[in-house]
């Protein structure tokens, strides 16, 4: 049996922790004291770390970590001394009995990484900042091509894939969403039902591939309403590739 719970962290960061009957692991722990304590009172037995890219937010936390207990501490190639297993696309690694696909997925940082496991038709990925529910990852090391590549490496995976993205930002997201894509009504109720859950201090996540086709507008760069908006604000009738560069570029702005 596996079970996937998020630790908050800093003001939107979530930390999460993977527990089977083998031990628990926990991907991109940007803090530690969190992990600790819920290490202490539950006698959790961690095995491993996995980290998705090098963003201190996502990283700081390994060496309290691996100061209590040594463990395996899987990454990418990058700065991060503590990682001991560096990892690259289509490496596949076995942790508490899960085995998880590497997938290089640059573009918010050039060394960016999901771990993907099919997990018995229960398909999940820990990816990051790239994907989020609603929206994507800014670009900051890489390039918008890059970045839209990677969208489309993820939206090939299984529509029923969970989704466990880094930070709780679906609720701005679907805001900018609404803009992209001001009639789509199962968005409109998406972003009713995530108001509420935030309004709760609920999680948002995970969220799944299936859903996020209907409504992250990131996903749906051959929507002809997405791109006659963008067309209309920023005289853009391009590709596909076109139109996700546009909309990144409008969300930042936003």
């Amino acid at each position: 049996m596996l079970s996937v719970e998020p630790i908050k962290a800093f003001q939107d960061n979530y930390i999460w922790l993977v527990t089977t009957n083998e031990g628990s692991i926990v991907i991109d722990p940007g803090e530690s004291q969190k992990i600790i304590t819920l290490i202490d009172n539950n006698q959790i037995d961690l095995k491993g770390v996995l980290i998705t890219h090098h963003h201190f937010d996502h990283t700081s936390g390994i060496a309290d970590l691996i100061q209590r207990k040594k463990v395996d501490i899987y990454g990418p190639r990058n700065n991060i001394s503590e990682i001991n297993n560096i990892v690259k696309n289509s490496d596949s690694i076995n942790v508490i009995g899960i085995t998880f696909e590497v997938i290089e997925i640059p573009g918010h940082t050039l060394d960016h990484i999901a771990f993907y496991s099919f997990n018995n038709n229960n398909p999940i990925l820990f990816c990051g900042d790239t994907l989020f529910s609603g929206g994507c990852g800014r670009v900051f090391e890489g390039t918008f091509e890059q970045m839209f590549n990677s969208i489309k490496k993820i939206s090939e995976l299984p529509p029923h894939t969970k989704i466990y993205c880094g930070h709780e930002y679906t609720l701005s997201n679907l805001k900018f969403a609404l803009e992209a894509d001001s009639q789509n009504e199962y968005l409109k109720k998406e972003y009713k039902r995530v108001s509420k859950l935030v309004g709760l201090n609920l999680p948002s996540l995970p969220s799944d591939l299936e859903k996020e086709f209907k409504f992250n507008p990131f996903l749906r760069c051959d929507n002809k309403l997405i791109k006659d908006k963008i067309n209309h604000k920023f005289n853009i009738s391009g590709n596909e590739l076109e139109v996700f560069t546009a909309l990144r570029k409008w969300k930042d702005n936003f």
